[in-house]
C-alpha cells in the first residue's frame, strides 16, 4: 500500500450562473406582480367574511383616501362622476358598479356614489378583502 501524500485537485464552485438565474427570477416576479390586476387602484379595502361572484358587465369605481375618484383607472372629478357612469350605462344597460373605497374615508363619500347609482338605477357592490 502506498501511503504517500498525493497531490489533490482543488474543488471550486462557480456561482456566476446563479447570479443570472436569480436576476431573471426577480425580474419575472416583478413583472408578474405589476400586471396581476391592472384595472384596480391600490387601496386598503375593508374586510368581509362573506363574498360573492362578480357580474359580467361591470365598471370599477375607486375612491382613494385623498378623495380622488377613478372610473376604470381614469381620474374623474366628483362633479363629472354622474355623466361618466351614465355613459357606461348607455353602452351596457345591465351595468354593475364595483366600488373600491379606501377604508379610511368617511361613509358620506360612499353615500354620494350610492345616490348616483340609485338615480341611474344601477347595481352597486362594495369590494372588500377577505378576513385572514
Amino acid at each position: 500500500m502506498n501511503f504517500k501524500k498525493r497531490k489533490r485537485a482543488s474543488v471550486e464552485v462557480h456561482t456566476s450562473a446563479l447570479n443570472d438565474i436569480m436576476f431573471f427570477l426577480m425580474l419575472f416576479f416583478l413583472l408578474a406582480s405589476a400586471v396581476a390586476n391592472p384595472n384596480v387602484v391600490k387601496l386598503f379595502l375593508p374586510r368581509s367574511s362573506s363574498g360573492q361572484s362578480i357580474p359580467q358587465q361591470t365598471i370599477n369605481v375607486s375612491i382613494t383616501k385623498d378623495l380622488e375618484y377613478f372610473v376604470e383607472k381614469k381620474p374623474v372629478p366628483l362633479a363629472d362622476l354622474y355623466s361618466s357612469i351614465e355613459a357606461y350605462q348607455r353602452a351596457a344597460p345591465d351595468l354593475t358598479i364595483i366600488l373600491y373605497a379606501d377604508r379610511t374615508i368617511a361613509i358620506e363619500n360612499v353615500v354620494e356614489l350610492t345616490d348616483i347609482a340609485n338615480k341611474l338605477k344601477v347595481k352597486l357592490v362594495l369590494a372588500t378583502e377577505t378576513k385572514k
